[in-house]
């Protein structure tokens, strides 16, 4: 097998196309949460028991992409952690004096920085990563390339917020399956620290564990994400939350909002599912 035939099958293999159409359920009963919000968006949600995409929007779902925004930060952690260029979640990488926000405005660890999503952080952890490294992880991965080939300019460390890089919502959610599992190319270590750093809510009913991401659209519309996934009596159900707003909106709690609602509606939160 030639080389080109080799990283075209690698490709495929990890691929991160969620759904085919043979196991999606499309679920419009969701539809009244976007609604409500005055948002547009999708919903997919996946019972790894029983194999099923619970999807609403199918067409945005599949075909529409969106800059991933924070969401990257899930990426960005695995290729660095991998690399060596972060030893683990407790590394602090020194503030730049530079005033953003009160919460970034500090030296922080990775633990810290993914909570309160300092992008002055990850971005640079994409630095030191360099150009030829990412792109080399990012195109194994496959990601961003439901149409073009993505390829990473003089933008290493805004690629993922300035829409150079487009994802769609099933690539997103076919990212956090996998990472799941750790069926993703990364060392197991390097997995369980970013799966450690996405737990968001871990009760006697469930686990919870999530990455918001927040943008602006080319249109100039405001994207909402939460990918994660939502564990209950040892059974995983991975998702992902798109939304979208005008210009002005906030969506930070609205998409928390959103995914809530559609999670209780669901069954979940109550350790029955």
């Amino acid at each position: 097998m030639n080389k080109l035939v080799l990283y075209l099958s690698l490709l495929l293999i990890m691929g991160f196309n969620a759904c085919t159409p043979n196991n999606v359920v499309e679920d419009n009963s969701i539809k009244h949460f976007f609604d409500e919000n005055k948002v547009n968006g999708t919903f997919a949600i996946f019972d790894n028991a029983q194999g099923i995409f619970n999807v609403y929007n199918l067409n945005r779902y599949k075909d529409s992409t969106y800059l991933p925004a924070s969401t990257f930060k899930i990426i960005n952690g695995l290729i660095g952690i991998e690399t060596g260029k972060i030893i683990n979640e407790r590394m602090v990488i020194p503030w730049d004096g530079v005033s953003r926000r009160p919460e970034w405005d500090k030296d922080l660890t990775m633990a810290e920085a993914f909570k309160v999503s300092a992008v002055p952080y990850f971005q640079e952890i994409a630095r030191r990563i360099g150009k030829d490294t990412m792109q080399h992880w990012i195109d194994s991965l496959g990601i961003g390339s439901r149409y073009n080939k993505f390829t990473i300019t003089n933008n290493l460390d805004t690629f993922w917020l300035d829409n150079t890089l487009q994802v769609t919502p099933d690539e997103e959610l076919g990212i956090v399956k996998k990472l799941y599992f750790n069926q993703l190319p990364f060392q197991g270590r390097t997995q369980d620290i970013i799966k450690k750093l996405m737990e968001q809510e871990n009760n006697a009913n469930y686990r919870l564990s999530y990455k918001t991401g927040l943008g602006t659209s080319k249109n100039g519309n405001t994207i909402g994400w939460v990918t994660g996934w939502i564990e209950e009596n040892k059974h995983v159900y991975p998702f992902v939350l798109n939304i979208e707003g005008p210009q002005d909106a906030d969506l930070s709690a609205t998409r928390i909002i959103i995914l809530k609602g559609i999670l209780k509606q669901s069954g979940f939160f109550e350790g029955k599912k």
